[in-house]
């Protein structure tokens, strides 16, 4: 159960993600995969920070920062490869 709560989550993170960071799409599933990495990035990143993340709405933001940041790195990689 907490694979699909992850899961669930990581989609929810990466389509809003993908709402905040245009030219960026990688359909449902794409989505789920950016907001699953998301949320491993943004735990490093709170840790750092010295964050705390309660609950299922800071879980949410917490992938939802780490899915923009993982794909403003993709597009600015995208960017210099072209």
């Amino acid at each position: 159960m907490d694979l699909l709560w992850f899961l669930l989550i990581g989609l929810i993170a990466g389509w809003i993600a993908d709402m905040l960071v245009k030219d960026m799409s990688f359909g449902l599933i794409g989505d789920m995969i950016v907001g699953v990495i998301g949320a491993f990035v943004g735990g490093f990143l709170f840790d750092l920070l010295g964050i705390t993340a309660y609950g299922t709405l800071g879980s949410i933001i917490m992938a939802v920062v780490g899915a923009v940041v993982f794909l403003l790195l993709l597009k600015a990689f995208n960017r210099k490869r072209v």
